[in-house]
């Protein structure tokens, strides 16, 4: 997952070095992002996650996106060629993602709370590394580009070692139509409207928090350190945060239930989103810890939507409805990614954030219309 954001935690070193206009910016995260969507519409299309080996699929797409990824070394960063390097790695990310979900349930016995959130953390983890990449590497871009090539190319070693566990069933036959069970059916439908409130927020506020710690720094610290704060920063909130959120989130989850976690992180991130922006240029103790409560909270609830699913569909469709989940997901995020920039320009970074808080919230009305179904009662073991 250190391949997703690899080029958009450059971004403020790009932006300070080549002439790259704020679209052009958005879209070294939002090419991935469509890309990803591409991938898992064809996934889910063709069941693929519910028909293929597993291990093997995730093995290969994560070593063509390395690949496609380290060619970007090779390019001018303000070409075209590298928003097309960045489109392929999120088509190859549609077998690393919910692959890697649909793997762990096979595994899971009374803990699939836990076990999606161990995954989704060690996911976030890796989503975040390429901005400790970019502290370590200081102002050289290319090292963290290479650098989350190299990691990739490790994973696919270690994914060798992983097998499938004996809670998997493997579809006997598939239908396009069934993709659609994800809102047709009521219970799916309001998991999957909690997951894209989450989704409203969560991307846009990873792809610019580093773009928004880096400008409020140089006003409030300003100096020769300030950036390698920003970014120690930026890897802390989202990679440190996160993982510790979604540990957390898998284990209150299994043990007082799906819906109660999911609407108290909606409700804590969303109100960090509200408050973030009055922070700008403030005080940076108390700017970076309502940064790393914002990065625990919003990403605390992820894994518990993917095991909702997990527990409501059917289990030879389980990996079909999770791409699904994931697929309009980030469609979703295509928009909150390039809206940022426009409400900056508009509204100022001390207000910019607000506006991700209407994701949560509907994500929380959502998630307490599941709590009030009988079907909820499937969660958790009856915990809801």
């Amino acid at each position: 997952m250190a391949l997703w954001f690899s080029a958009s935690a450059v971004l403020p070193s790009l932006m300070a070095g080549y002439a790259l206009s704020p679209t052009h910016a958005s879209l070294f995260t939002s090419a991935v992002q469509a890309g990803f969507v591409v991938g898992t519409l064809v996934s889910a299309y063709f069941g693929l996650a519910d028909r293929l080996d597993l291990r093997y699929f995730m093995m290969a797409a994560t070593a063509v996106a390395a690949l496609v990824n380290g060619v970007i070394l090779l390019l001018d960063p303000t070409s075209i060629g590298v928003i097309f390097c960045r489109f392929v790695t999120g088509i190859c990310m549609a077998g690393i993602y919910p692959v890697g979900m649909r793997l762990v349930t096979t595994w899971a016995k009374g803990d699939l709370g836990l076990l999606v959130g161990l995954l989704v953390g060690a996911l976030t983890l890796g989503s975040a590394s390429p901005h400790l990449f970019n502290a370590i590497g200081g102002i050289d871009w290319r090292f963290t580009i290479g650098a989350a090539s190299i990691v990739s190319l490790v994973a696919v070693a270690f994914m060798a070692l992983v097998e499938i566990g004996p809670a998997y069933k493997k579809s006997t036959a598939f239908k396009p139509s069934d993709a659609m069970l994800a809102f047709k059916s009521k219970p799916l439908r309001l998991a999957n409207f909690g997951y894209l409130g989450h989704m409203w927020e969560l991307y846009a506020m990873w792809a610019w928090i580093g773009v928004f710690l880096s400008a409020s720094l140089a006003v409030s610290n300003p100096g020769p350190d300030a950036d390698f704060w920003a970014r120690l920063a930026t890897f802390t909130s989202i990679g440190i945060g996160g993982a510790l959120g979604c540990l957390l989130g898998g284990v209150v989850s299994d043990r007082y239930g799906r819906t109660t976690l999911t609407m108290i992180a909606m409700g804590i991130s969303g109100a960090s989103a509200i408050g973030i922006g009055f922070l700008f240029g403030g005080n940076i103790y108390v700017l970076l810890s309502v940064c790393l409560l914002w990065g625990v909270s919003v990403v605390a609830d992820s894994a518990q939507f993917s095991a909702s699913i997990a527990e409501l569909a059917p289990p030879e469709r389980i990996g079909t409805l999770l791409t699904v989940q994931t697929c309009v997901g980030f469609l979703l995020t295509l928009a909150t990614i390039h809206l940022m920039p426009v409400v900056v320009d508009l509204l100022s970074w001390h207000y910019a954030f607000a506006f991700l808080a209407i994701g949560p919230f509907f994500g929380v009305w959502s998630m307490y219309r599941l709590r009030c179904m009988p079907d909820a009662r499937k969660l958790a073991h009856g915990r809801r």
